[in-house]
């Protein structure tokens, strides 16, 4: 689903230069091809965020209020495998009956899969996928629905090409540098676990250890927030499916699923075993709003649900829904200016991490 309705995958994106509303007629120079086009090679290129096949990128169409919504659109054809493996199956034993044989050698069954493949390519129907983006006027970012590396690749490069920027993923490295001048390779190292067999991880995770930090903060400290002086308080949950990881021997990861898992005693083994939160469901509440959404440690956020609105226009709608999903990243990111702020000062921090260790001896033990 797009960021216009549903719930919604996204990554956010710096940018390091500011646009307004003309950046549509750059999007319009690269739109994708008529669907007509579509021969043996994927076309691709942006659509606007109304439906894949609307090519009229103009400031009524894709502009409203302080943002941008388009698609990147991608046209291929594809052989389902099922398909071509029955006609393959099909000539093969043709080939059989003729040569009086009871196998093929290898480089003929590859000759009669490529000519198959060749031959039925023209006649498949185009498959169409879109990857939603939203550029933010006012905060000069982007939010876009690339979750694989895939797609991170697609849509950096035709940003880039269409707008000469390269946008620069928000990830706990770069949200640490650009919002609290920390760099990470400036800090060590470290283990929750208080058991001193577990050493660190060779390699610093700025996110396993804000997502781990955030359930001890709401576990301890009660998960109330207020993101600005005087502004709207918040109430913030953990909630299961969690994913636990740690490099090294054994199981690397390890997902807990059904009930309360952060309220089990596996959840406490894991992190006594030196594992830290890759994943897991966060929960916001204000008043009688609620937000949800399954946070990466790579800070990706996956199915994500607003609260639901009062607007009744299609304008309106996507305007409060980009807002409500701008609190979600607000205030997710206040929780992590607040871990930040212990993590660069070594005695706050080294505070921090003896009552988590503690923590989780107790948790261990539930």
């Amino acid at each position: 689903m797009g960021f216009d309705r549903g719930s919604v995958s996204f990554r956010l994106f710096y940018l390091k230069q500011s646009f307004d509303a003309s950046l549509v007629e750059r999007f319009a120079e690269h739109a994708a091809p008529p669907i007509e086009t579509l021969g043996r090679e994927p076309i691709q290129g942006w659509v606007s965020g109304r439906h894949l096949l609307d090519t009229r990128l103009t400031e009524e169409n894709c502009v409203c209020g302080g943002y941008l919504h388009a698609t990147l659109m991608r046209a291929e054809r594809k052989i389902p495998e099922a398909l071509l493996r029955a006609h393959q199956r099909l000539e093969e034993e043709v080939q059989l009956r003729a040569r009086n044989a009871t196998t093929l050698p290898r480089q003929v069954r590859s000759e009669i899969r490529d000519e198959i493949y060749e031959r039925l390519l023209p006649t498949m129907p185009p498959t169409l996928t879109g990857l939603p983006v939203v550029v933010d006027f006012r905060n000069d970012r982007v939010f876009a629905g690339a979750m694989s590396d895939q797609q991170l690749e697609r849509f950096a490069g035709l940003f880039r090409e269409t707008t000469g920027v390269l946008p620069v993923q928000l990830t706990p490295e770069t949200a640490a540098l650009v919002r609290k001048q920390l760099n990470s390779r400036d800090v060590s190292a470290v283990s929750f676990s208080p058991d001193p067999e577990i050493t660190p991880d060779d390699e610093i995770s700025l996110g396993m250890d804000f997502l781990t930090w955030l359930w001890w903060w709401w576990e301890v400290e009660g998960g109330i927030f207020r993101p600005e002086k005087n502004g709207p308080q918040y109430g913030m949950i953990l909630e299961g499916p969690v994913t636990f990881f740690r490099e090294g021997k054994g199981a690397h990861e390890a997902v807990l699923r059904k009930g309360n898992p952060f309220d089990s005693r596996e959840a406490g083994i894991a992190l006594l075993g030196g594992k830290r939160v890759k994943r897991a469901k966060l929960t916001l509440a204000e008043g009688d709003k609620l937000w949800s959404a399954t946070v990466d440690a790579d800070f990706g956020f996956r199915a994500v649900k607003v609260p639901k609105g009062d607007q009744v226009d299609p304008s309106g709608q996507f305007q409060e829904r980009m807002l409500h999903i701008e609190t979600l990243v607000t205030v997710f990111l206040g929780l992590f200016d607040r871990f930040l702020e212990q993590r660069k000062e070594p005695a706050s921090w080294n505070k921090t991490v003896a009552a988590m260790r503690q923590w989780v001896g107790r948790r261990a033990q539930v």
